[in-house]
């Protein structure tokens, strides 16, 4: 949000009946719902000079101001005795294969336990006590991060010099990144390159979309693997390369082309598949792996070259699938 106030903002007679909260979310960028509520409940919000509720319907013909920002407290991520499955370890950084269903940090307007407990950077400050300071103390050594559901390989930095270096690696699009996902239906080219922005949806804040002008640009390579025809329906299993790392950029990307990742509700994937002969089967995460990281070692320049298998949840959807 702006630093600039008060923000002021007219409605259009075409938000008429829309949630107060819901218009300033849409239409305000880098912000959410949940944080223009706290920001109403503060009276930092005025419609027509006076504070009103998150439920007002708007007729349409309101002024609107924003008087500040929400007051949070200071966020800092603490140590948890948390498993971790440690690739790589030196002096400088790590190489993480993190499991699907670990956030890689909480976000800013999380809750006091939520920030507090369960993700990648909780884990990495109990394993490894001194990371970077870069990303402040809710992110400490983390470079670049991967979905909540995805799972896969991940570098850390344990100090700033490689962290810096790590950084400018992955800004000139250096690092290599392999994934590995299996879509609905099956994809017509055996290869190709998705090179739609990417912009957060004006509606659903939590999702990105190709549909919107102005957006980042953003770059995905794609080869089948294998085409799966099964009882509970077709599907692809592809490998991707992306150049850039926007949020949520592969999922996006593949349900842009009308074959959203497998669990990726979210994106157009259905909760369960149901064969036509009442089979059903659901699977409670993504199926999107970070399969594969090439990087040169911020301190000695050495190509470092890691690679991990499908998980043993992904393994064996695939074995049910072949079974059905």
């Amino acid at each position: 949000m702006s630093e600039q106030f008060p923000i002021l903002i007219s409605v259009g007679v075409e938000h008429k009946g829309t949630r107060l909260d819901q218009f300033l979310a849409a239409n305000i960028e880098a912000t959410s719902r949940a944080r223009m509520q706290q920001l109403i409940s503060e009276e930092k919000v005025l419609v027509n000079d006076s504070p009103a509720k998150a439920s007002l319907r708007l007729r349409g013909d309101e002024r609107i101001a924003i008087l500040g920002t929400v007051q949070l407290p200071p966020l800092r991520a603490i140590p948890e005795e948390i498993p971790l499955d440690t690739v790589f370890e030196d002096d400088d950084l790590a190489v993480i294969n993190k499991p699907a269903g670990m956030m890689v940090h909480a976000g800013a307007g999380a809750t006091e336990a939520q920030r507090n407990r369960g993700t990648l950077v909780n884990a990495l400050l109990h394993r490894f006590q001194t990371l970077s300071n870069l990303g402040g103390e809710l992110r400490p050594g983390i470079v670049h991060r991967l979905d909540k559901a995805t799972s896969g390989l991940i570098v850390v930095a344990k100090n700033d010099e490689a962290h810096r270096k790590l950084s400018a690696q992955f800004s000139k699009r250096e690092v290599q990144k392999k994934y590995i996902a299996l879509v609905h239906g099956w994809m017509k080219n055996d290869k190709g390159t998705v090179s739609s922005s990417i912009s957060r949806d004006r509606v659903h804040r939590t999702k990105m979309t190709t549909r919107r002008e102005k957006g980042r640009e953003a770059i995905t390579h794609y080869v089948v693997k294998q085409r799966i025809d099964s009882a509970l329906g077709k599907f692809t299993l592809v490998e991707l390369k992306i150049d850039t790392g926007r949020t949520h950029q592969i999922r996006v990307h593949l349900s842009s082309l009308g074959h959203p990742v497998v669990g990726d509700t979210l994106y157009g994937a259905p909760k369960e598949l149901r064969g036509k002969s009442r089979q059903i089967a659901t699977l409670p995460r993504n199926f999107l792996h970070s399969a594969a990281l090439i990087f040169e070692h911020p301190r000695t320049g050495e190509k470092l070259s890691f690679s991990t298998e499908l998980p043993v949840e992904l393994r064996e959807f695939l074995n049910h699938l072949a079974a059905v």
